[in-house]
């Protein structure tokens, strides 16, 4: 019903900036909360930004002012803008649309890979 799909991973050197985007289509209603999760080769996943269909915004503490998350809901897109990056941003990171109360609505993309040399 929905698909998201990521874009923009890539290699970065400490201190640069990268920018992912993700275009959803399909059924998705812009009432979803949209993020972005990381994980790690033997890390969990983690969150790392959402932003409600409002605009309102829920960081990881260790990403908090380097990170910024949007969303263009005409697009049916959401970015994310790291700045700053530091080796432990390096993981793969997954685009995530979720109904506010149906957690039966909760999809994924297939990440992309954002690695930070070191």
């Amino acid at each position: 019903q929905v698909q998201l799909v990521e874009s923009g991973g890539g290699l970065v050197q400490p201190g640069g900036s990268l920018r992912l985007s993700c275009a959803a289509s399909g059924s998705i209603s812009n009432i979803y909360r949209m993020g972005w999760y990381r994980q790690a080769p033997g890390k969990q996943r983690e969150l790392v930004a959402v932003i409600s269909s409002g605009g309102t915004t829920v960081y990881a503490d260790s990403v908090e002012g380097r990170f910024t998350v949007s969303r263009d809901n005409a697009k049916k897109t959401v970015s994310l803008q790291m700045n700053s990056l530091k080796p432990e941003d390096t993981a793969v990171y997954y685009c995530n649309a979720r109904h506010p109360l149906l957690s039966v609505y909760d999809f994924w993309g297939q990440g992309t890979q954002v690695t930070v040399s070191s």
